[in-house]
């Protein structure tokens, strides 16, 4: 029977084969966005089976292993952190698709000056930017480096909140835009959600590192400062 650590490390690389993946993904959907490239859009659509596939081997993996070895302590916190975490990159795979998908169904090119008001460039490379964080987190088990993510999802969620009130107004003194518009925001709320999922991930590295519960302290935190 294979030893604990031999099962730990193969899931561990899995896991981390999963953060390569999706992160492509998303590279692709960039890609494919900004150079409205079908082939790459399709490309992004037909490697979606393999993110679903390496997401059910991860989760019947983490299932087999607690079976197996009954862990506790730390072994636990790492394969219970780990389903939370594929659940999180699955997510993010499918929001990638998601774009790729409009750029095939949606035959939209989007004017360069939009994208600049909209900030989206800057969405994109914000939200790589984190996924190579969480990336390195994870590989290095760094909490440190786990929660860089967090200042960088705050700039994503001022983008997605200024964005309807851009539209709004531009709308307004050219309604033939609104086609660009309705994608591009489209594309801003994938792009924000991915950022929360990232920090999900942030949170579960911690969890697991540190044996800290991060995930309703924003809350009380919000609570405290109404009292």
């Amino acid at each position: 029977m294979i030893s604990l650590d031999q099962h730990r490390e193969g899931l561990n690389q899995t896991g981390l084969e999963m953060l390569h993946l999706c992160a492509k993904q998303l590279e692709n959907a960039r890609e494919a966005f900004f150079n409205h490239d079908n082939d790459l859009a399709e490309e992004v659509l037909h490697t979606e089976n393999r993110v679903n596939a390496l997401d059910l081997k991860i989760d019947r993996d983490c299932e087999r292993f607690i079976a197996l070895h009954n862990p506790v302590a730390s072994d636990l916190r790492f394969v219970l952190a780990l389903r939370k975490i594929n659940f999180d990159l699955e997510r993010i795979g499918d929001h990638a698709f998601g774009i790729s998908k409009y750029i095939i169904e949606v035959n939209t090119p989007i004017e360069e000056r939009l994208l600049e008001k909209m900030r989206v460039k800057e969405m994109f490379e914000e939200t790589l930017s984190m996924l190579e964080d969480i990336t390195d987190a994870y590989n290095e088990v760094d909490t440190k480096v786990a929660r860089k993510v967090f200042k960088k999802d705050k700039v994503l969620n001022q983008i997605n909140m200024q964005s309807f009130g851009i539209i709004s107004a531009e709308v307004k003194k050219d309604p033939k835009l609104i086609d660009q518009f309705m994608l591009l925001f489209s594309v801003i709320k994938k792009l924000e959600r991915i950022g929360d999922l990232i920090t999900n991930i942030a949170e579960e590295i911690i969890f697991y590192r540190e044996a800290e519960v991060l995930k309703h302290q924003k809350k009380k935190k919000v609570r405290r400062s109404e009292d």
